[in-house]
């Protein structure tokens, strides 16, 4: 059987993992404060927060920007739940948007969305393929738009407009007019999940890139101690001579990265550039060769003058089918032991957002994309023979199916 998306774990994760757990520091301590480091250096920032998931990581930042009930911030309809999850968990409403047929967030239609309820927006690269950032800031920045946004927290103020929280979920290494993703809006926060590029087994890190008069110093202290109940001090400042005092200045979080996580992270960052992201490439290079000849395939789009993707997920489309016939190809390919997915199922069609009055209907685009995508594997030790059997699988099962 082969796989969709198993994690790469060997002796150098294991051997680092071992020395965590030896040295005594198994919760945040020296190992996450380099991890964060190293991501703040590659992504062009100078502050980088590694949490424990993306998901608490991205709602300890509305929360921190105060998005509250009444409120509402802007999504894509094509995402995981956890995008939408995290408004409704701080009581906004969650204003979906459909997207292009790259599956990001259309931006043409964000600005009819902006009310003067409007706080935030969280665009999705999904797939690994970033957003038109610029495109979004020009919105958010123009005079009407930043009349419109009626501030009501202390950081709304300081900012002025609505934040860009980006979720960059899928594109750790991805590009963005030549940059590393993560320097592009205010915060950029990735996933490190197990089935992610970059694996801390669990785990996610916040790009802090605020404009002035924000200093990003004192951001990073702010949301440190916000992902810590609240403690304004950890772990590590508590081991100096005397330091045992601690006060607790707001009901925070509890969402701080471990060192025994950010073990497997260092591993995985050393060698992310050198190999992960060159392996990741190729796969997609050759599933696309191999499929580019069948009229029925679309291959998906990962790279342009503008932007270039972190090769996470493989987006094929198959053309001129219905949702009945996906569903059946998708088993057709199961039966020939190879794995695949689909990413993802639009919010409306999950029975939580649906029972609160989103129509598919409203969102054709993202219809169409999800009636006939299929994710296939992508991962450090798929070979190329299994890439060919990949393929072979996925046409065998159109062809039945379409014939």
């Amino acid at each position: 059987m082969i796989p969709f998306s198993p994690p790469r774990i060997d002796d150098k994760i294991i051997n680092e993992v071992t020395d965590a757990l030896k040295s005594g520091w198994i919760t945040t301590g020296p190992k996450t404060k380099l991890f964060e480091k190293k991501i703040a250096s590659y992504c062009n920032v100078s502050y980088v927060l590694a949490v424990n998931s993306w998901t608490t990581g991205a709602e300890l930042l509305l929360y921190w920007f105060g998005v509250k009930e009444g409120d509402e911030v802007i999504v894509p309809v094509y995402t995981y739940c956890a995008t939408a999850n995290i408004v409704v968990h701080r009581g906004a409403k969650v204003i979906m948007v459909d997207v292009t047929s790259d599956f990001g967030i259309d931006i043409s239609k964000v600005e009819k969305h902006i009310t003067s309820k409007t706080k935030a927006i969280i665009p999705v690269d999904v797939g690994g393929l970033p957003i038109c950032y610029d495109e979004l800031k020009e919105i958010v920045n123009k005079k009407a738009i930043k009349e419109k946004f009626n501030s009501q927290s202390e950081n709304q103020q300081k900012l002025g407009r609505i934040m860009i929280l980006s979720d960059a979920a899928h594109s750790f290494g991805a590009k963005y007019k030549g940059l590393k993703v993560g320097s592009e809006v205010d915060f950029t926060v990735f996933s490190f999940h197990a089935v992610k590029n970059l694996t801390t087994a669990e785990g996610g890190a916040i790009c802090i890139n605020l404009p002035k008069p924000f200093d990003n110093a004192e951001v990073y202290k702010q949301l440190n101690t916000l992902s810590l109940h609240g403690q304004n001090k950890d772990a590590l400042a508590k081991t100096q001579k005397g330091s045992w005092e601690y006060d607790v200045i707001d009901a925070g979080f509890k969402c701080n990265m471990t060192d025994i996580l950010a073990s497997i992270g260092l591993v995985e960052f050393n060698r992310y550039e050198t190999e992960t992201l060159p392996v990741r490439k190729r796969i997609f290079k050759e599933y696309s060769d191999l499929l580019q000849k069948y009229d029925w395939a679309t291959i998906p789009h990962f790279i342009d003058e503008n932007r270039e993707s972190s090769y996470h997920l493989y987006l094929l489309r198959i053309k001129d089918i219905t949702l009945e016939e996906r569903n059946l190809i998708i088993q057709k390919i199961f039966n020939q032991d190879v794995s695949v997915n689909v990413h993802y199922k639009p919010l409306p069609l999950l029975s939580y957002y649906k029972g609160l009055g989103y129509n598919m209907k409203d969102f054709p685009i993202a219809n169409s994309l999800w009636e006939c995508e299929i994710s296939l594997p992508v991962y450090f030790s798929l070979t190329l023979n299994q890439v060919k059997e990949v393929v072979s699988a996925v046409v065998k099962a159109v062809e039945k199916v379409k014939k």
